[in-house]
């Protein structure tokens, strides 16, 4: 049996009188490359916010690895999150550290690794995105490319359990996706579960082993990226993808 990472049950989310997210149940394995696509405004980036309680749910219960996020403190929350690696799609990065520094400091705070092993896994972790030379550089100084790949480097510096992607290239200009994604593409050859909110239909097809199609503040379709692409079962997934492989 492959081993449950993250389960969701019965997942709520209300803005004001909006529901956002409706009675949502789903479970990520081990292993698993989930895309989750779907309309703009379906709920999507809420709810991988909710996933590790960066929104807090208003019904419902979130598991990681086992252990209910709901209820628990801010700082038991802080804990819980080192297992998980979030990737936005506008970087984050801090401006006034190095790219070097950016990816080192969460190693040295919270887990205290000492300075000089945080150095050489942060190196080896910029090799592997291919900026090993942009190491003492600035964020302002990179395109944007570069900077979600040193985002990326540095969710993986606290060697995460799982890696959650929201939209991480929507930000990026068309010449720059590509390598995002492949570093993206290189993560899931080598194992990393993940779950990515994306419009790159091309990377849930052959990326993914299960695309989640969300509309209407649920989850609509959960199923192979082979059969989502050529036979949806719902009629709005089949009006979506109509929609998109046109354009």
């Amino acid at each position: 049996m492959p081993k449950e990472l993250i389960k969701i049950e019965n997942l709520t989310k209300k803005f004001g009188e909006n529901t956002i997210l409706k009675n949502i149940s789903a479970v990520v394995n081990e292993g698993d490359v989930i895309s989750v696509v779907g309309p703009s405004g379906a709920g999507k980036s809420t709810f991988l916010r909710c996933i590790t309680l960066l929104e807090k749910p208003s019904g419902g219960n979130v598991f990681l690895e086992g252990d209910n996020l709901v209820g628990k403190s801010d700082k038991e929350l802080e804990q819980v999150r080192q297992k998980v690696g979030m990737v936005f799609q506008n970087f984050n990065l801090f401006p006034n550290l190095s790219v070097l520094q950016n990816l080192t400091l969460a190693p040295i705070k919270v887990k205290k690794t000492n300075e000089a092993q945080a150095k050489k896994e942060a190196l080896a972790l910029l090799e592997q995105v291919g900026l090993a030379d942009k190491a003492d550089a600035y964020p302002e100084s990179l395109s944007g490319g570069q900077k979600q790949r040193v985002a990326i480097a540095r969710a993986l510096a606290m060697k995460p359990d799982v890696m959650l992607f929201d939209e991480p290239t929507s930000a990026l200009d068309p010449e720059m996706v590509g390598e995002v994604l492949d570093v993206m593409k290189q993560l899931a050859k080598d194992g990393m579960t993940m779950v990515v909110v994306t419009h790159e239909m091309g990377f849930a097809k052959s990326v993914s082993n299960q695309v989640w199609f969300m509309e209407n503040a649920d989850i609509q379709e959960k199923t192979e990226p082979n059969q989502f692409f050529e036979q949806p079962t719902t009629e709005r997934a089949q009006e979506f993808l109509s929609k998109i492989l046109e354009s």
